[in-house]
């Protein structure tokens, strides 16, 4: 890993030398094609003919763009971290690359498949909508570095270039390696991604592909032993060694990977011409094969915390999905009527194990495996200030059933406010995982039945500079299902709830500025009504940053440094088990209710964005008492720091 690492590095750094002697004749070319002009930039030097920053366009799997951002803002300092993305509401593990613990949910849905299983190790598990395309007039590079726990590193290299108008590809890999400071907690994950989208010079034909492979390693300890947890509470100073607390285990590892090969294209039959045009018409096809497996390692069985095993020593379990993809749809737009798209799909998966399980009596099957036929439509309408979307599915053939209903309404009621109301019904099968699991411990062997999840969602956003950005949306969920410990056994096992959730959210953002300071506000408020507390949330979870933010010697560096306030109310945490890589419900005990506080300085020098972090720095001073999960704790105070680095050629 490390020497892919390197080697994309050196990828970044050699290939703009490399293209400097053809610099000026395709960058000439280039300019002339995409209507470029004489400007002066962050980009370039004024007098000569450059790409502007806007033209470094990234496009989205839906085909929304946007372009290369280069600023410093305080959402830059959020999404500076392992996902890179903004991070609020999941409460993070102590080492990095480890999974997260929600604080929220979000049961908007679109999907008809059950996912797969292992879902506490699909955070940084890269899906079809994290995958962005690219086309730039001139070479692109970006490096991110960022320091981890304990002899390690997380770097992420990435590469795009056009060789011509028409044909762009990108390169990029993500790769960490991090001991952490408690026992048995390595970290080893990689992300390799190669991405490319062409179009014919008329236009009439588009395609977008991209290849992800991904493999995410985490040595399991089961978290800390219970009558350990008294001694990192303490806070005394033999115990600020974390590595002399035990832990349950030191003989388990987790490895999800997976690869997924995708193509999007589609041939206008009839292209509109000019903007007086008032139909366009095009087919397209979509194809998508993923494989992925999950595995579970040990070398001993570990009976005091998951039962009685089948066999004592070299326990190895592996769950594996193919899933095969087609969709074909027609896409018909008219001036008046809007955009309409009417699709059809198949999905061919292959889930399971390589062995069949005799337990009481009954055997439990190795496969679930079949072919599922769906239908579909979209639609999209905008007129002035209204824009109305909406997308159906449902499954028409095939072992699972399943239906979704997505619609959305924006109105911009001025320059500054825009509202948007949306509702979302869905019904979906649950995860693979909850429909059949095998494993050397006999309590993680089981086939169910379970019903499917009903859904419904309605919700509402406010969008204002001026005010403040507001979402209310309110889901009721019917045969929720959860992992728990069975009362009987006190192991884990999925059950389903059959009576109905409620659950409100409401947030709240808005940045209060006041010359150069600044104070960034994120409150949600989350109320839930489920009478079997199967659905655990805390109630206030907030996000607060006082800063300071300005340009320094004669602008040719922008500074921002303040503190940022993290912090939810007490509730029943869920709880992590190593075994299924999925977090159960627990009413035992509550955990929250202690402040986390991080003091930061990032600076901007040109391209660069350099971050500097020192987290968590309250934390011997207001209690040893924060857990990101039951017996595992949160991080303690500890500097990092890491680089953002762009090269335009």
């Amino acid at each position: 890993m490390n020497k892919l690492v390197l080697i994309f590095f050196l990828i970044g750094i050699t290939l703009p030398s490399m293209a400097q002697v053809k610099k000026q004749k395709r960058t000439s070319r280039l300019s002339k094609e995409l209507g470029l002009t004489q400007i002066t930039d962050s980009v370039g030097k004024s007098g000569k003919k450059l790409a502007k920053i806007e033209d470094y366009i990234i496009i989205s799997h839906t085909n929304d763009t946007t372009y290369v951002d280069t600023t410093l803002s305080i959402q830059k300092e959020y999404k500076f971290n392992y996902l890179r993305k903004d991070n609020f509401g999941l409460m993070p593990f102590s080492n990095l690359g480890q999974t997260y613990n929600s604080l929220t949910y979000n049961f908007q849905n679109t999907s008809l498949m059950p996912s797969f299983g292992a879902r506490a190790k699909h955070f940084n598990y890269m899906e079809i909508e994290d995958i962005n395309y690219y086309r730039v007039p001139t070479p692109l590079t970006e490096l991110f570095f960022k320091t981890a726990f304990e002899q390690g590193q997380l770097a992420d290299s990435f590469f795009t270039v056009n060789t011509s108008p028409q044909f762009n590809f990108s390169l990029a890999y993500k790769g960490l390696r991090s001991l952490g400071k408690y026992q048995h907690i390595l970290t080893s994950t990689g992300n390799f991604r190669f991405t490319t989208n062409y179009q014919t010079k008329n236009k009439r034909y588009n395609a977008r592909a991209h290849i992800v492979m991904q493999d995410l390693m985490n040595q399991e300890n089961g978290g800390l032993q219970d009558d350990n947890v008294q001694y990192f509470e303490t806070g005394e100073e033999e115990f600020l060694d974390r590595s002399i607390l035990e832990v349950n285990f030191q003989n388990a590892e987790s490895m999800l990977r997976g690869k997924r090969f995708h193509l999007d294209h589609n041939y206008k039959i009839i292209k509109k011409k000019d903007s007086l045009s008032k139909n366009k018409l095009s087919v397209g096809h979509i194809i998508s094969f993923e494989d992925k497996y999950y595995q579970y390692d040990q070398s001993n069985a570990q009976t005091n915390s998951f039962g009685t095993a089948f066999k004592s020593s070299k326990l190895q379990e592996r769950v594996t999905l193919e899933n095969f993809y087609n969709q074909i749809n027609l896409n018909y737009s008219n001036n008046i009527v809007g955009d309409l798209q009417f699709n059809v799909s198949a999905n061919n998966y292959n889930y399971g194990y390589n062995k069949l399980v005799g337990l009481n009596g009954n055997v439990i099957t190795n496969r679930l495996k079949g072919s599922i036929y769906s239908a579909g439509g979209k639609y999209h309408k905008q007129y002035k200030s209204f824009d109305l979307q909406g997308e159906v599915g449902m499954n028409v053939s095939g072992d699972f059933d399943g239906n979704f209903l997505k619609a959305d309404a924006t109105f911009k009621l001025n320059k500054d406010i825009t509202a948007i109301a949306s509702v979302n019904h869905s019904s979906k099968a649950p995860n693979y995982n909850f429909l059949l699991y095998q494993s050397n411990y006999i309590n993680y062997n089981w086939q169910t039945n379970f019903n499917n999840t009903e859904t419904e969602q309605i919700a509402f956003q406010l969008k204002s500079n001026k005010i403040a950005n507001i979402s209310v949306d309110y889901t009721t969920i019917n045969d929720y299902t959860y992992f728990k410990k069975d009362e009987a056994t006190s192991l884990v096992k999925p059950f389903q709830n059959s009576g109905t959730i409620n659950y409100l959210r409401v947030k709240l953002e808005k940045e209060i500025k006041v010359g150069k300071f600044a104070l960034n506000n994120t409150v949600l408020y989350q109320n839930v009504k489920d009478a079997d507390s199967t659905l655990n949330v805390p109630e206030i979870t907030t996000r607060n940053t006082l800063y300071f933010a300005s340009h320094l010697f004669k602008k040719a560096m922008y500074l921002q440094t303040g503190v940022t306030l993290n912090y939810f109310t007490k509730y029943n945490m869920n709880a992590y088990d190593p075994v299924l890589a999925e977090f159960y419900v627990q009413t035992e005990k509550e955990f929250g209710d202690f402040p986390r506080l991080d003091f930061f300085i990032n600076a901007k020098i040109r391209q660069t964005r350099i971050f500097f972090k020192a987290e968590h720095f309250n934390s011997a001073l207001t209690g040893y008492n924060y857990y990101s999960a039951p017996n595992n704790p949160y991080r303690d105070f500890t500097i990092r720091f890491g680089i953002v680095w762009n090269f335009f050629l």
